[in-house]
This record gives structure tokens, sequence and C-alpha cells, in this order.
């Protein structure tokens, strides 16, 4: 007899012992808009709510392996891949996530709680995760940064503008780049109100939704992880691309609104703060 009903998402990323980022994070999310998660562990972190450590990245084969074994007993709905720090998980990933291609894959491959790679490891992950994973893409979730790190990988011009960029990995195959972090001014030349950042949505036909919201002082950690795991779970239920970004948004600054602080480290979204002011005291 199968009872399960709510949407299965598989989620590709790190283990973060604080449950901050990477998948412990993501399955938060999931459990909290009503879907149910599962992972894919691609390193294991030494950290806590200030800062990680160390990393101990996981073999190729096992994340593989991982996958493999679950998908070949569960119907996916959607899938997120966080961060990667090896050209052979971005392979193997890619080639399991090419053996479904009806499901939405939302793609958010940048990570600040991560230490840094070298200039070289950088940039080979960044082409991979471009020519592999970035085709397959229903969403590619980024930094205006970040945009800009990635877009290195293939620029000839550097005067090259954002809006070319996203013609570029439009170009490849993703349906959806969301850019945050933009300014929040609604249209060139005009003012930027105080304190506020915005997130562009941009698809086939160019610029599709431009939300600015309240910048919050924070600092946290997880923000950007909450926004792209809140889009797929949306969208394993049943949202389209545009209707998801937005209502992850709304929930996403809530969950920043009530964040919460651990220990002596960043606040950490309160991933289930609408849930708890339901709950009797």
């Amino acid at each position: 007899m199968q009872i399960q009903t709510s949407p299965l998402i598989l989620s590709f990323g790190a283990a973060d012992p604080a449950g901050a980022t990477g998948v412990q994070a993501d399955l938060a999310v999931f459990s909290a808009l009503a879907c149910t998660g599962l992972s894919t562990t691609t390193a294991l972190l030494i950290g806590d709510s200030a800062r990680i450590e160390d990393v101990q990245e996981v073999d190729p084969d096992w994340v593989s392996d991982q996958a493999r074994v679950l998908l070949e007993d569960m119907t996916v709905a959607a899938f997120k891949v966080g961060a990667l720090t090896n050209v052979e998980q971005v392979a193997a990933i890619a080639e399991i996530l090419s053996d479904y291609p009806d499901a939405p894959l939302i793609l958010d491959p940048f990570s600040s709680r991560l230490p840094a790679l070298s200039d070289d490891d950088a940039e080979e992950v960044m082409t991979a995760v471009r020519q592999l994973l970035v085709p397959q893409a229903t969403l590619l979730m980024l930094s205006q940064v970040e945009l800009g790190r990635l877009a290195e990988t293939w620029r000839e011009n550097a005067e090259d503008s954002m809006e070319s960029d996203i013609e570029h990995l439009l170009a490849l195959g993703c349906e959806f780049v969301l850019v945050t972090g933009t300014s929040a001014a609604a249209a060139p030349g005009e003012s930027t109100a105080p304190n506020t950042l915005a997130n562009t949505l941009y698809g086939a036909d160019g610029l599709i939704s431009h939300d600015a919201w309240q910048h919050m002082a924070g600092p946290f950690i997880g923000a950007g992880g909450t926004l792209s795991a809140a889009i797929a779970a949306f969208m394993a239920r049943g949202a389209d691309a545009v209707d998801a970004v937005a209502t992850a948004q709304e929930y996403t600054v809530g969950a920043l609104a009530h964040a919460q602080r651990y220990g002596m480290g960043k606040l950490v979204p309160n991933r289930f703060f609408h849930l708890q002011q339901a709950l009797p005291i």
C-alpha cells in the first residue's frame, strides 16, 4: 500500500553540523513547506554557526550510489543541487540528472559558507557546472557577484553586461535565471530606495520580475539556500517557476525576520516560523 502523498525532493549538498546550510537546511525547508526531503551528501563539514573549519569531500562514486539507490526506489518531484567542490562530483550528478529530465532542477551552485577553492580549482568547477549542470537547470539562482565570477569562464570582453551574461546562460538551455542582490531601482535611471535589495528573474523573453525587499542587517547564514530550497518545494508542489519564485521570496523574508541565533555566530533562518506561530504554548 502506497501511503506517501507529499512530493519528494532530492537535494545534493554538504552535511552541515549546524543545520544552517546544505542538505540539513534543505530538508527543514522541504518539511516546513509540506514536502518530503531526500538527501545525497557531497561533503562532510566541521563547523559551527560562525564558520566552517574543514571539509571532507565524499567520493563521487558514493555520491552517485546514494542517489541511484534512492531513485530506483522512489519517484522524485524535483531536484535541488547546492554548491559542489570538485569536477568529478559535478560530472556524476549531471549524469544522474540527465536520466530525469521531466523533474524540475533548481541549481544554487555557490556558497559563501564553504572554504574558498584555489583559483584554478574554482575555475574548473565553475566551468563544469556551466557545461554540465546549467543546461539541465530549470532555474539557476546566483547573486550578481557570483554571476560575474561564473561569467569569467566564458567572457572574452570584460565589459559585457549582466544581461548578456544571462542571455548566455539561457542559450545553454537553462529555463530561468534568478539573480539575487541586484539594485532595487525598478528601471534604469530611477533612484534606489534606501536599504533595499532586489531579486530579478529572467527567462527566454527577458526580464520577468523584479522584486525589491527591505534589507535585513543580519548577519545571516543560509539565507540563499533557504530561498532556493523553497523554490524547489513550491515547484515540486506544482507551481510554475514564476509563481514559485514569488512565493518562495515571501517565505524566505519571513524566515529571516524570525531568524534565531543558535550560539555565538550568525543568525540562522527560522524555516518553521509560520508553523511555530500556530503552536499552543
